[in-house]
């Protein structure tokens, strides 16, 4: 009897051990043939203003400590250092993932990976270094494409997420904290996560083990396609918590094929705010469920209102289309191309109408992209090292109809002042700003040597900042 169960039980460990081995992958074959597509790259960033020993509220400590914690909650400094003199900061460094999409040198990493780039270098597998041009970046959808000089590089092959399953094997290569081409995998976790304030991106959520550096490298199924981007976590310490968020890539793909065209991107546009339906406001309307997305306001003059939707409307579809939740309208809408005559049809008191809209083009949100294969050029520095444009209708009307200048870049003795990219200059000398070509000629006009005192707002704030005007151009 005791022979009979020895038996048994072996066979049964048998069993349950090819069961077991069929259920782990083996992920040896994929790293030993996508590692060599994807690429370690180091940013130098150009310092964000001159550091400071000064308290930036009355009575507040003046210590290390306490610079620490503004750091850390990313509250701006006041420009200066002890006694209010600027103190020059050294250039930034940070590290981020990417990886080859074409075998003549164009990359694909996260927007916020090259943010504020002075200098991106590309680091293959085989230890070659190149110099990368930022050809545009999205923040929206957090996509940059770069290029770098080469040719004959190995890349990836690109899948469909949109077969992707939960509960699927997922791999990710990556440079987590600078530890060059590490793998670590995991499975889909859901499909189609909206975050805040991240309307235009359906994520791919894993429990890949993903840590800062990881940002930009791609997310592998187990047929060694890339299916995703991995580009955000959540945490609540800065380190994994087992929930990753990656850019599918298709949306991706889509991205780069726009920048490397054009060095921009087009949306549509309608011009209204949005909020999720609940269930009690299902209810107040008379609604059977919750779908769709509830038009909370319309800008005046905006596609929206000119094509007839009005506060209280809930779409239902766009362009044929079912609106389900709130966040899959942003994407559908910025999806669709400008100047397109679409149809939308909406719930209003309780019944059911079509209405045909022409969309507009999405305001740029302040987002600065280079034209194919360039950087902004360098000759629309001024001679305080700002690098400024005119604000458009949609950005003046947040400022109240206010006029201002944009900084796109800031150098020299403008950063070491405080100048950030970001920044709406408002006036001179107080002088209020009229255009681009007017302030110029009033900084031109300046005597080398002497200081002007800039009124910028950062955010919700209003602060003068000195600056010290060079003998440049």
């Amino acid at each position: 009897m005791l022979k009979k169960l020895i038996a048994v039980s072996a066979i049964c460990l048998s069993f349950a051990g090819t069961a077991f081995s069929k259920e782990l992958p083996d992920f040896t074959e994929l790293a030993e043939k996508q590692g060599a597509a994807v690429v370690n790259i180091s940013v130098t960033q150009a310092p964000q203003g001159a550091a400071t020993g000064m308290s930036p509220f009355p009575g507040m400590p003046d210590d290390e400590a306490m610079g620490e914690l503004f750091r850390r909650f990313g509250i701006p400094m006041p420009p200066g250092g002890p006694g209010g003199q600027p103190v020059p900061q050294q250039p930034a460094q940070s590290f981020g993932s990417g990886f080859i999409i074409g075998s003549d040198g164009y990359v694909l990493t996260n927007a916020h990976v090259v943010r504020d780039a002075e200098e991106v270098v590309v680091k293959l597998s085989d230890k070659r270094e190149f110099k990368a041009k930022v050809i545009g970046a999205d923040r929206r959808t957090d996509i940059a494409l770069l290029k770098i000089e080469a040719s004959g590089l190995p890349k990836v092959t690109v899948g469909d997420p949109n077969v992707l399953k939960v509960g699927e094997w997922v791999v990710a290569i990556g440079s987590p904290f600078g530890l060059e081409n590490t793998m670590t995998a995991g499975i889909v976790s859901a499909k189609g996560r909206a975050l805040p304030q991240e309307n235009f991106v359906p994520f791919i959520q894993t429990d890949v083990a993903i840590n800062p550096g990881n940002s930009g490298g791609p997310l592998f199924n187990l047929k060694g396609e890339v299916v995703g981007i991995n580009s955000q976590i959540y945490s609540r310490t800065g380190g994994y918590m087992g929930l990753s968020f990656a850019i599918p890539i298709d949306v991706a793909i889509d991205i780069s094929n726009q920048l490397k065209a054009t060095g921009k991107i087009s949306r549509g546009w309608l011009g209204i705010g949005i909020q999720e339906i609940t269930k009690e406001l299902a209810e107040s309307f008379g609604m059977k469920n919750t779908n769709g997305a509830l038009v909370a306001g319309v800008e005046k003059g905006s596609p929206a209102e000119k094509g007839g939707l009005e506060a209280g409307d809930v779409i239902t579809k766009f362009d044929g289309k079912a609106i389900v939740a709130s966040s899959d309208l942003p994407r559908a809408v910025g999806a669709t191309k400008p100047n397109k005559q679409v149809p939308v049809e909406v719930l209003r008191k309780g019944a059911t109408k079509n209405l045909t809209i022409t969309l507009g083009e999405m305001p740029s949100d302040n987002e600065v992209a280079a034209t194919p294969g360039k950087l902004p050029s360098k000759p629309e520095v001024n001679r305080i090292g700002l690098l400024l444009k005119d604000l458009t209708p949609q950005q003046k009307k947040k400022l109240g109809g206010k006029n201002g200048l944009l900084v796109v870049d800031a150098q020299g003795a403008s950063a070491q002042s405080g100048i950030r990219r970001g920044d709406v200059i408002l006036g001179l000398n107080n002088t209020e700003v009229e255009s681009l070509d007017q302030f110029n000629r009033q900084i031109a006009a300046t005597a080398s040597g002497k200081t002007v005192a800039l009124l910028v707002q950062r955010g919700e704030n209003t602060l003068y900042v000195p600056v010290k005007v060079g003998s440049g151009k």
